[in-house]
Order: structure tokens, then C-alpha cells, then sequence
């Protein structure tokens, strides 16, 4: 069976999260090794820098191409420390723009640098295909989460807290509906770091000081995007002018991180899903953040866990995955499906190169 290494790096920012799998892209046969290589603070600095100016950002533009240098060496750093016998790698890249709705998604990245680092084929440009058929373009992990719940109880929720939050839905008889549901942790790193200087809220305790503000999460709430049926996608950076119109800047850090983890979870609770899950795995460095934890378990009528509750290794889970899609661009197993991204049909996509 296929060995593959996954990579991904989230809106997070954060690093590089690397992971072994042994997959057919349909079962999965062994997990193997994974590890997270954070960003220095000038990288993640410049990445920062990048998604605000991507709308505008020429392909051409030096500051462009220096971090997708350094980004790529990042990865193929991951890949080396793996360590193990692959046959190829996944590369997600560093989502720096997707508007779907204008047919956008950009992920930067040099996959035929990888490849000659490496030596070996790497898959990538995984969200494309899905884009230019009119789908949303996320999120992909819904067809490996169902490959992992495989004797799991059903309907399942798998919500994937990252910097932005996504959920999918798996049925009795293993149907498949996946969105974005809201912000995740993105917002609430972003005032975590104006307002103490850490990257994130560490544990959620920043939160767990304050109280939310109803008047500021009302505002939020109102935000267009809840009243669209699934599935939908967002950009790390839509709800930023609603944040900056909110009111939130008038709260304390303490209030202020409590409203932000608060709007995490209401976005998910007000998430429609085709029926009512059994239960709720949360995956994504939201899991580790108890005030969005505890939001979480006080709105959704269902038990919630950390995927950690059914043996699935939480802080893998999104590397396991574009090893898990690597193998199915490889053999041309559809990536994408109506009920994941609106496409019109099962949709394979993404391109492997060859080093």
C-alpha cells in the first residue's frame, strides 16, 4: 500500500505540521510518525504581511518569493525529519487567499522545489480544480474524516478548529455535508498577541478571565455569512471588518478573548446539519483551548471531545489528511463532493510533479 507524508500549514500560522500515513486513499492501513516545525517569527511576521496584502499582491513580488522560499525549505525540513520510506508527499502549501466566489484560492509554495529537495513525487494544488468548477474549495479533509470514522457511531461531527473552523457532517449511511462554520482561532490570536504579546491565548486562560459581551457577539452574529446554507467557505480575513465594526475593541483582553472564543462556538451551534450528530470530535488547536471547549460543550446538545476520546492523534490530523489526498490525486479518486464543497459531482483534482 502507498506510504505518503502529509504537510500542511494552516491560516494559523504557526508551522509546519508533518505526518507518515500508509494509505490506499480510500482505508487506512498504519499510522506512522509526525511532528510540527514551527515558523521563525520573521517568517510567520512576513506570512502575516502577505495575507494582507494578497487581494493586490503581484506573483512577482520579491517579498513574495523570498517566503515562499523560506516556506518551502520549511517543508522539505519536515519531510527529512520524518525520516521514513515514502512514495510521495502531499503539499498543501500556505493558504494566503481564497474567494472562491471570485473563483480564487491561492496557495504559495514551490511543489517542484519540494520535489527536487526531497526526491520524491509531491501532490499539490489540491484546491484549484474544485474552485474553477464553481465548489468552495474547502473544506477537503471531509473524504479522509470519513475514512477514519469507519465503525465509528453515526451521524458524526468532526469539527476542525483552526484558524478558521470547519465541520463535517458524516451520516448513518455515510453521506457527507462539510463548511466553514466561522472563525476559529484566528481572531482570538490576533487579540491575544495586540493585547499580552503571546501568539495565542495558551490554554484558553485569557478567556477564562472574562465574560462575553452580548451586545458585541450580537454584532458579530449578524454577519451575512451564517444565513447561507452550506456549503460555504471562508478566508481567514472575511469577518475582519465586522470584527473592527463590533464594538470588540472596547472590551477588556479578558472580555474581549471570552466573546471571541464565545463566537466560535455560536457560529458552530447555529451551523445547519442534516440531523443531530451523536456526537462532536474536535480536532485543531482550538481542542486545546478550554474556554472554546467549554463554549462549545454548553451549546451543542450532543456529547464533545477531543478526537484524542477515539484514539485519532489531533495535532496529525490535517498532515494525515494531505497524505491521506495525495494518494487519491495520484490515482484520480475524487477529492471533493457536492455535499463538501457544492461542487456539481465527485471531483478529483489537484497535480502531482516529479523531481
Amino acid at each position: 500500500m502507498p506510504r505518503a507524508i502529509g504537510l500542511m500549514s494552516g491560516t494559523s500560522l504557526d508551522g509546519v505540521d508533518a505526518a507518515w500515513l500508509e494509505t490506499d486513499g480510500e482505508r487506512v492501513a498504519a499510522f506512522g510518525p509526525a511532528l510540527t516545525l514551527p515558523y521563525d517569527d520573521a517568517l510567520r511576521a512576513d506570512l502575516r504581511r502577505l495575507l494582507d496584502r494578497a487581494p493586490t499582491l503581484p506573483p512577482d513580488d520579491p517579498a513574495l518569493l523570498d517566503a515562499t522560499e523560506r516556506l518551502t525549505l520549511r517543508h522539505a525540513e519536515a519531510v527529512a525529519a520524518i525520516g521514513r520510506e515514502t512514495d510521495i508527499v502531499g503539499f498543501h502549501g500556505q493558504t494566503i487567499l481564497h474567494r472562491p466566489a471570485e473563483r480564487r484560492t491561492w496557495q504559495i509554495g514551490d511543489a517542484a522545489a519540494l520535489a527536487r529537495l526531497t526526491g520524491l513525487p509531491v501532490a499539490h494544488d489540491f484546491r484549484s480544480a474544485d474552485v474553477a468548477s464553481g465548489g468552495e474549495g474547502a473544506p477537503l479533509a471531509p473524504v479522509f474524516h470519513a475514512a477514519l470514522a469507519v465503525g465509528l457511531e453515526r451521524p458524526l461531527a468532526v469539527l476542525n478548529i483552526g484558524g478558521v473552523a470547519n465541520v463535517t457532517f458524516v451520516g448513518a449511511a455515510g453521506s457527507l455535508l462539510a463548511c466553514d462554520t466561522g472563525p476559529g482561532n484566528g481572531p482570538l490570536d490576533d487579540w491575544a498577541r495586540r493585547h499580552t504579546g503571546a501568539a495565542f491565548d495558551r490554554d484558553g486562560a485569557l478567556a477564562a478571565a472574562g465574560r462575553a459581551d452580548a451586545a458585541v457577539l450580537g454584532r458579530l452574529l449578524a454577519h451575512p455569512y451564517f444565513a447561507r446554507p452550506a456549503p460555504k467557505s471562508l478566508d481567514r480575513l472575511d469577518f475582519s471588518a465586522a470584527l473592527a465594526a463590533s464594538g470588540l475593541d472596547a472590551l477588556s483582553p479578558a472580555d474581549g478573548a471570552a466573546t471571541l472564543a464565545a463566537f466560535v462556538a455560536e457560529a458552530v451551534g447555529r451551523t445547519a446539519l442534516p440531523a443531530a450528530p451523536r456526537r462532536w470530535l474536535v480536532c485543531g488547536g482550538g481542542r486545546r483551548n478550554a474556554a472554546i471547549m467549554a463554549a462549545l460543550a454548553a451549546r451543542l446538545p450532543a456529547p464533545v471531545a477531543a478526537v484524542e476520546a477515539v484514539g485519532w492523534d489531533g495535532d496529525a490530523l490535517e498532515a494525515q489528511c494531505f497524505a491521506h489526498l495525495a494518494v487519491r490525486v495520484e490515482r484520480g479518486l475524487p477529492l471533493s463532493f457536492p455535499g463538501t464543497t457544492g461542487v456539481p459531482r465527485p471531483l478529483p483534482g489537484g497535480r502531482v510533479v516529479r523531481p
